[in-house]
């Protein structure tokens, strides 16, 4: 079973809103997770990106792998943590 950690889209049309979920990679986009690892809003460039480190840790340690997107996402968040403190 491989598994992903990527998005799954909710919230409205035109109002994009996703949860950072740990899926089986042959589950569809909105289907069924395994967990929730986080939220993401693109409309809030600031804060938008919520994110339980410690499970993303615990699913990395079981050999989950980000999507590429979701890989973008963290990297960015960690570079603007490091530039804010």
């Amino acid at each position: 079973m491989a598994v992903r950690i990527r998005l799954a889209r909710y919230g409205a049309k035109k109002k994009p809103f996703y949860r950072v979920v740990a899926a089986d990679s042959r589950f569809k986009r909105d289907g069924r997770f395994l967990d929730i690892l986080g939220t993401y809003d693109p409309r809030n460039k600031l804060s938008g990106l919520n994110v339980n480190v410690q499970k993303i840790r615990d699913w990395i340690s079981r050999g989950a792998e980000f999507t590429d997107t979701v890989g973008k996402l963290i990297r960015q968040s960690e570079r603007k943590a490091r530039t804010s403190e």
